[in-house]
């Protein structure tokens, strides 16, 4: 039986279109994904994301833990800011993709994907064996709003007292939000178009939703479901899990080696050490369809010959751009910007080209 979030019954009144997603139901559109995604671009939308997991990782070994863990440096973290990184597996792909937020010196509160939530509670257990940092899995008591696009600080501001533009970009503050305490307000977002995430316990979830969305109506708020969020994310380049990377898939290849920091000891580090060193045999790239298609995820990408030379993770028609893109492994040489592959769409091979990312600025 799938779960529901706390505002569950808040998507089917206001007419979502739910579907099981990560063992979840969860609103995948409500007006339309097109106008949800403009919305977002131009003035504002407000998602649920209360299916991602939450947990907390405390004690005077929390640290340690998780600079073993993750690829970035924790280091770099001082109390109230955030980082994006990955949990490598092991054996050269990743687990998952996370942000780290550090609310104390020996307090750092960790955001996994939601359908991840019980294998990297599993992975960081096992590793933790050795630290012994204290764990709490607060995925089930906690809610998560998205309020993102252009006018979420405005809208955001009229509900709380914290000054919303002393936070900068993966920064984050605990305030009130619409009366309510203890709100975790981080500049954080997964569409590129600016905008605030906001954790706090599932009894508040409902109010705060419709106080956000009263506050929001003069600037053109909507709400939005997940599959404008997955079309917004794609436009920046971003990756998704499941998708883009896995368990088979390196930080290297992935792009992700400005989040791969060699400057202490973590799992997996000599391998990709020695990726980083000798380069890669395929990598993810982004492609634009020099014809009018729409690239899918599992389509073969192919060299002008017909040979195959990666496949599609991530793709669809560019609601900004008006043409098909997509996130692809292509294999080497092919993956250098500006090199022309093929994306077969129904035994045709259609054109594309590698280009730079984000597709949309």
């Amino acid at each position: 039986m799938d779960k529901k979030t706390a505002l569950f019954d808040k998507h089917v009144s206001l007419g979502a279109k739910i579907v099981p997603f990560a063992g979840f139901e969860m609103p995948v559109q409500y007006s339309g994904v097109t106008e949800e995604h403009f919305a977002v671009r131009e003035k504002a939308g407000i998602f649920d994301v209360s299916h991602m997991g939450q947990f907390f990782v405390e004690g005077p070994s929390a640290k340690d833990l998780l600079q073993f863990v993750t690829t970035n440096n924790v280091d770099a973290l001082e109390n109230g800011k955030a980082q994006y990184t990955c949990l490598p597996n092991g054996n050269g792909g990743i687990v998952d993709d996370l942000i780290v937020y550090k609310m104390a010196d020996e307090k750092y509160f960790v955001v996994v994907n939601a359908s991840n939530i019980e294998k990297d509670w599993n992975h960081i257990s096992k590793y933790n064996e050795k630290f012994g940092a204290k764990l709490t899995n607060a995925s089930d008591e906690m809610s998560l709003i998205a309020l993102q696009g252009p006018k979420a600080t405005e809208i955001l501001q009229k509900l709380t007292e914290t000054n919303l533009s002393e936070i900068p970009y993966y920064h984050f503050t605990e305030g009130s939000v619409a009366g309510f305490p203890d709100v975790i307000i981080s500049n954080t977002g997964y569409t590129g178009s600016g905008g605030f995430e906001l954790y706090f316990k599932n009894e508040n979830a409902v109010k705060i939703w419709e106080a956000i969305s009263d506050a929001g109506k003069e600037f053109g708020l909507i709400p939005c479901g997940l599959a404008s969020r997955d079309t917004l994310r794609l436009e920046k380049g971003f990756c998704l899990y499941g998708n883009d990377i896995d368990d088979t898939t390196s930080p290297m290849e992935a792009g992700l080696g400005w989040i791969t920091k060699f400057d202490k000891d973590f799992v997996d580090k000599e391998m990709f050490a020695k990726q980083k060193e000798e380069g890669v045999k395929r990598k993810l790239v982004g492609f634009e369809m020099q014809e009018r298609a729409v690239p899918r995820h599992d389509y073969p990408v192919v060299d002008a010959e017909g040979n195959v030379i990666g496949k599609v993770t991530s793709g669809t028609m560019s609601p900004m751009k008006s043409v098909g893109i997509g996130l692809a492994y292509v294999a080497k040489p092919h993956f250098k910007l500006g090199s022309e592959i093929f994306i077969q769409i129904r035994n045709k091979n259609i054109p594309a080209k590698v280009v730079k990312l984000p597709f949309v600025s």
